[in-house]
């Protein structure tokens, strides 16, 4: 509890200079009017529409840096989303200082002052590395503590501010309800309406502290779906009675706690939308009629990114044809903002035809760029759109801030099961630690864990399997088992977009097929002595209900697998509690309790 304290202590110094909070005012509001009646209409519809940038160091005369401004001046862009690029698949991290010399200078080349989102559901640590590196959100619901939400709102919104971006895509309002969902799964706070409610609201008010935009998404909720909507439509095929008391109670709570803006999902609803061809992010009766005229939403309605393959599907015709049905249907269903068309010509020449043509009346594109305007100005962007890079160094990554990270992720781990009371681990005995991960590439979380645990026994026998060396690997692995007194499995998955197994265009957050054999394997022979680590999605021990111990970290970061470490040697107490329930293991709200052992080397060789 002291250091708790101390870390709340050490919090409330965070330069106030980083980030303003919100105020909007009186000033603000003139000046949206002002600058609405001197746009263009090809303005307005340039301010409805979000495309991606990349943070990367890139020199303004390069081709890159060109075709950006080109975009920005031909369609006269308002706002840009924020991402890294992907090399074979796999995100490349940036640096903060170049996130906010790319803000910058987009700035300096627009007209009107630019807003700038990033998907920052962990923090900047999802994009950029050297920033402060939260867990999950799950591992939040699983600590349990709304005020450690609040705290991770507000360092997000002051990192994210000190690199020129404004508005977060998060909290996620989901619940996952459904232990098969392969896109929102840890993602998510958790399985109770009012506890993700209360993780959802502490995490604006924070946010709002630290003057950041905040996003509630995938509304009307994306949480009791089997399907990735970056994939295929996902369907929640649940009654109006139970959205009442499960989906929709996190949104209520976000549009109370004041967010700014809602993101609709690409799902059909049967129960709210019959049209099973007009998924949420197009259907009038969700986006309007439910979040705006029922639950009193007025703040920005943004649709889930138009490139997905859920809505794509939804059109016929041409890449460009489908962007411009699409931008149109979803302006017209009540979204003040199109997001990341897959054809931007043709998203904006079909809102500008639309309009043109009377199909969107004009004073439609007005009301929803004077909410844009004004949330411009509630951050102050029409008095200073540039940020410090001196500042950046000062803000990001600060050490209490890095220490109350590392504090939720091992709050967050959850003892499941020890039926052989194996926790505290004595690591003097033969251990063999394996990593599976379902990722064709080793991650930062699962090194972390090998290292954490060679450090204090180095002559562990160590292996990391992943999709791409398994069947190589699996027979070493199973003669090492054999000779082990103790076998440790971190089985490590997580919801990744567009991702399939087997083929599967649903997507998946689980192993692939072949690791999930091993682990039966390893299972059958030594399931005993066998310690399983779920790092990250936690429904993974579902599928072995003979595990003897289970242990959760709800994320796979390297802060949740020191924590991991640290929590079966006994060096830190285990606290967290299931928000989820894990079907043949556990109910929600689970959790064996174990105290830090007195002596901190108990555990050591």
């Amino acid at each position: 509890m002291k250091r708790f304290l101390s870390l709340l202590l050490l919090f409330s110094l965070v330069s106030a200079s980083a980030a303003t909070p919100l105020r909007p005012n009186r000033s603000a509001d003139r000046w949206a009017r002002k600058t609405l009646r001197q746009m263009t209409l090809q303005e307005k519809v340039g301010q409805m529409i979000l495309v991606w940038a990349h943070m990367e160091f890139t020199n303004p005369a390069s081709p890159q840096y060109q075709h950006l401004l080109a975009e920005m001046r031909t369609y006269h862009i308002g706002s840009f989303g924020l991402t890294i690029p992907a090399v074979y698949g796999h995100l490349v991290k940036s640096q903060p200082l170049e996130a906010a010399a790319l803000t910058n200078q987009l700035q300096r080349d627009s007209k009107l002052p630019l807003l700038f989102a990033a998907d920052f559901e962990r923090g900047l640590s999802m994009r950029l590395d050297g920033a402060t590196a939260f867990p999950s959100a799950m591992a939040f619901g699983a600590a349990g503590d709304p005020d450690l939400a609040r705290q991770f709102g507000k360092i997000s919104a002051i990192e994210s501010r000190a690199i020129g971006v404004q508005w977060n895509w998060f909290p996620v309002a989901d619940i996952n309800s459904n232990p098969a969902n392969p896109i929102i799964n840890t993602r998510s706070f958790g399985a109770d309406p009012a506890s993700v409610s209360r993780m959802v609201t502490a995490y604006i008010e924070g946010a709002h502290s630290g003057g950041m935009l905040v996003t509630a998404k995938h509304f009307p909720g994306h949480g009791d779906t089997d399907t990735d909507s970056h994939l295929a439509l996902a369907r929640v095929n649940v009654s109006r009675d139970q959205l009442n008391a499960v989906e929709l109670v996190p949104f209520r709570a976000a549009i109370a706690a004041g967010v700014d803006s809602v993101m609709i999902g690409h799902l059909t609803v049967p129960a709210l939308e019959p049209d099973p061809d007009r998924p949420a992010s197009i259907s009038h009766r969700i986006t309007t009629d439910l979040l705006q005229h029922e639950l009193g939403f007025r703040g920005l309605v943004v649709t889930d990114a138009l490139d997905m393959g859920a809505l794509m599907q939804a059109f016929r015709g041409t890449t460009a044809q489908v962007s411009a049905a699409e931008a149109v249907a979803a302006v017209k269903a009540g979204n003040d903002m199109v997001m990341i068309p897959a054809d931007l010509p043709g998203a904006y020449n079909g809102l500008l035809q639309a309009v043109e043509s009377g199909e969107i009346s004009r004073q439609r594109i007005d009301q929803s760029v004077l909410k844009i305007l004004r949330l411009k100005a509630s951050l102050g962007l029409n008095r200073n759109r540039f940020v410090s890079l001196d500042q950046v160094t000062q803000v990001v990554a600060q050490p209490q801030n890095l220490a109350l990270a590392q504090l939720v992720s091992e709050r967050a781990i959850t003892l499941v099961r020890d039926n052989g009371h194996q926790l505290p681990l004595n690591l003097s005995t033969p251990t063999v630690a394996i990593v599976l991960t379902d990722d064709a590439h080793h991650t930062e979380g699962g090194e972390e864990f090998l290292h954490a645990l060679r450090e204090r026994a180095p002559s562990i026998q160590s292996f990391l399997v992943d999709s791409g060396n398994v069947e190589t690997l699996s027979p070493s692995v199973l003669s090492a088992i054999t000779a082990a007194e103790r076998v440790i499995v971190l089985a490590e998955s997580f919801p990744s977009a567009g991702r399939t197994v087997a083929g599967k265009a649903t997507g998946s957050a689980g192993l692939d097929p072949q690791s999930m054999q091993l682990l039966s394997m390893i299972l059958q022979q030594a399931a005993s002595r066998t310690v399983v680590v779920g790092f990250g999605n936690p429904y993974i021990g579902s599928n072995f209900p003979q595990v003897s111990t289970y242990l959760c970290t709800f994320s796979n970061t390297p802060g949740s697998a020191s924590a991991a470490v640290r929590a079966l040697l006994g060096e830190s107490p285990i606290t967290g509690h299931l928000p989820v329930a894990l079907p043949g293991l556990a109910s929600r709200g689970a959790g064996i309790q174990r105290a830090k052992l007195h002596r901190t080397d108990a555990a050591q060789p």
